[in-house]
This record gives structure tokens, C-alpha cells and sequence, in this order.
């Protein structure tokens, strides 16, 4: 599951911690945390604010696609 890399490398390279982005994303740091570690799979309306927020698509999370936009 690539999108688990490309989600704290993406959180990583803005230089934003797990709980900034859980805040942006109206859940809490521990379940972010099960995210980024594979635990959760994350739901597509995460997928879409993290798309918008970090200006790539989602292709690109998913890991089909190697362009950001």
C-alpha cells in the first residue's frame, strides 16, 4: 500500500506533524496515526482533503500515478 508512504512523505516534506493534518481532517491524532501506519484503511474523503491540501491528486497517493498534479 504505497499511499501509506506517500502520505507521511507528503506530511513530512510540509513539514507538519500527525496532529496538524488530523486537525485538518476533523479526526484524531491516534486514528491518523493508524492510517499512516497501515492499521485503517483511509477513507476516501481523507484521501480527497489530503489531495486539496497538499495540491496532488490522488492518483498520486494511491500510487498510480508518479506525477503530484
Amino acid at each position: 500500500m504505497i499511499y501509506i508512504k506517500r502520505i507521511r512523505d507528503l506530511r513530512e516534506d510540509h513539514d507538519k506533524t500527525q496532529k496538524e493534518i488530523a486537525e485538518i481532517l476533523k479526526t484524531s491524532q491516534p486514528m491518523y496515526a493508524r492510517y499512516e501506519r497501515g492499521a485503517n484503511e483511509l477513507p476516501i474523503r481523507h484521501l480527497i482533503a489530503l489531495s486539496k491540501y497538499y495540491n496532488v491528486t490522488s492518483d498520486y497517493i494511491l500510487g498510480l500515478s508518479d506525477k503530484k498534479t
